[in-house]
């Protein structure tokens, strides 16, 4: 039996050119500067309809900094009377927040800049249970504002070009799915991997990669099992993830902060295989063999560092006023949080947002 997965991202094409305008210039405000927030604005500043306007941080020294090195014209900081990102919200000449703090805290800035009135961008993962993004949807949804998870490998070229590869019937009927990303992080308590309040661990900071390939290639899984390593803090050092469906495919996921792995990905069919190269989560290469044929390679070229695409889509939808970017929508968002709801009672995993909940 076939089975229909969607795939809202293959709307995009691979050649898509990320650089071309695409209508009136959108004003940014980056709230955090953290290595993701820089990474992030030195690829916002190749796109010719996008500006940064402002920064924040709860360091003054940090976010003048930040201002200076990126060419933002205001700063903020909770040096002032009100909290930093409070300031960057209410700013009238920010049409986009980009939240960039610990996940932790995603759901707490996001809500302000949409009851500010401001179009969201919230880094991955999305919030830390399904609770915060079911209510950050709903009240996208109520005040009319765009609001995307920042899941950049979706608009990536590699990442569409596999999926489109396995849309395409070539490598058959998929039956299973392979895929692991792992480095071993530092042990300090201050990071915000190994931090609890912070949303620290494995699950929410690398398991969303290989959950895409997964995703993309079965769809959302009808069961899941997971084991994991939990250290003295309850902070997931690593995890695995067996994802089962209806039909019979399985999905194997593995995600550490303490130990190097291939970072590929397998999407194996019943015609054929295809195989990443580079990061799981920015393929620059592809290899896809069909049946006992000689394999051949195909090389991705990337802009920048990969996050113009993204960046790119939040820029279009909010000129057109899209709410809901087609490519990552809102139900993504939720069910993988909701999945890893589930994954965190499997692990005995707990965050103090919880409570809200």
């Amino acid at each position: 039996m076939t089975r229909h997965i969607q795939r809202p991202w293959l709307s995009l094409q691979p050649t898509d050119d990320p650089l071309e305008p695409t209508g009136r210039t959108v004003r940014w405000g980056v709230v955090a500067t953290g290595g993701i927030a820089r990474t992030v604005a030195r690829d916002l500043a190749l796109l010719p309809d996008a500006a940064l306007h402002a920064v924040s941080s709860r360091v003054h020294e940090r976010a003048l900094a930040f201002a200076r090195e990126f060419g933002a014209l205001r700063a903020y900081s909770d040096e002032g009377a009100r909290p930093g990102y409070v300031q960057l919200v209410e700013d009238p000449d920010v049409d986009v927040v980009y939240v960039a703090t610990p996940h932790g805290q995603h759901y707490e800035v996001a809500r302000a800049a949409l009851d500010a009135g401001k179009n969201v961008l919230v880094e991955k993962a999305f919030t830390v249970n399904a609770h915060e993004a079911q209510e950050l949807v709903a009240l996208a949804e109520a005040k009319g504002l765009f609001l995307m998870e920042a899941m950049w490998s979706r608009f990536l070229p590699g990442m569409l070009r596999a999926f489109d590869i396995i849309e395409s019937g070539e490598i058959g009927e998929v039956q299973w799915v392979s895929a692991d990303l792992g480095f071993p992080a530092p042990k300090d308590p201050a990071s915000r991997l190994w931090d609890v309040p912070a949303g620290g661990g494995a699950l929410l900071d690398l398991t969303v990669y290989p959950l895409l390939w997964a995703v993309g290639a079965l769809g959302f899984p009808d069961s899941l099992t997971a084991v994991g390593k939990l250290n003295d803090a309850g902070v997931d050092e690593q995890n695995v993830l067996t994802l089962s469906y209806s039909d019979g495919q399985l999905a194997s996921l593995i995600s550490s902060l303490v130990a190097h792995g291939p970072r590929t990905a397998t999407v194996a069919g019943t015609e054929g295989v295809l195989t990443s190269v580079g990061s799981v989560n920015n393929p620059t290469e592809l290899v896809v063999r069909r049946g006992w044929d000689p394999a051949r390679t195909e090389k991705i070229e990337v802009v920048g560092r990969g996050y113009v695409y993204e960046l790119r889509e939040v820029v279009r939808c909010v000129q057109q006023g899209v709410l809901e970017s087609p490519t990552m929508p809102w139900s993504h968002s939720v069910d993988t949080m909701r999945l890893f709801d589930g994954v965190r009672r499997q692990l005995g995993i707990s965050y103090p947002n919880d409570e809200r909940g």
